[in-house]
């Protein structure tokens, strides 16, 4: 491996946390509060996003689903062709794009508009169009990507999650999410088995 090569791997990991870091500084406390009231309390979410954002979407619906909050992930595609009867009125929507321009997110918002579903959106770009049809808007900040051409999806994935999981953190706070329940709902892998070994 040549010597630049490992001089990039190492810096990889300073990119990556310096865009958490930024991301933490560019906090809103009032859209922090207003999204895990929703989310706390609706019954149904949905996520959406496209590419890097859309796996970080995935991964959200399932985190939501490990603090008992029904959520599924929205393909952009299969919610504009029937997919988005998932969401009723008073349900929330939260989609992902660091640009907020993604063109196939459109017609979903669109639609939930219509539903009187909760949208709330996670951007770098706050005056986006996207961001402009949400009801509740998060930040995110990305001081750069860890390829040499700053276009992979890696700190921009990275800064996404985190803030995913500050959200699932909010919740099981004010819900008051105990792990007793997430011990029933989680038996399996090791995990599991740690939760689970004083009834064994």
């Amino acid at each position: 491996m040549k010597h630049e090569t490992k001089e990039r791997i190492l810096a990889a990991f300073t990119i990556e946390s310096d865009s958490i870091l930024a991301t933490r500084d560019a906090f809103d406390p009032e859209a922090f509060e207003k999204a895990v009231d929703i989310l706390s309390t609706v019954p149904r979410i949905g996520t959406t996003g496209c590419g890097h954002s859309g796996i970080a979407c995935m991964h959200f619906a399932h985190s939501l689903c490990c603090v008992e909050r029904p959520a599924r992930f929205l393909s952009p595609a299969e919610a504009v062709h029937g997919a988005s009867g998932f969401l009723k009125k008073g349900d929330a929507l939260v989609w992902a794009s660091r640009g907020g321009k993604t063109d196939e997110l459109f017609g979903i918002l669109d639609i939930c508009h219509t539903k009187e579903v909760t949208v709330i959106g996670v951007t770098e770009n706050l005056s986006s169009p996207l961001a402009a049809k949400s009801h509740i808007v998060i930040p995110m900040k990305v001081t750069s990507e860890t390829d040499r051409y700053n276009s992979q999806g890696t700190s921009s994935f990275t800064a996404l999650a985190a803030v995913f999981d500050a959200l699932q953190t909010g919740i099981i706070e004010e819900t008051g999410y105990q792990n007793e329940q997430f011990a029933l709902i989680h038996p399996g892998g090791a995990v599991g088995k740690r939760l689970n070994k004083s009834d064994s």
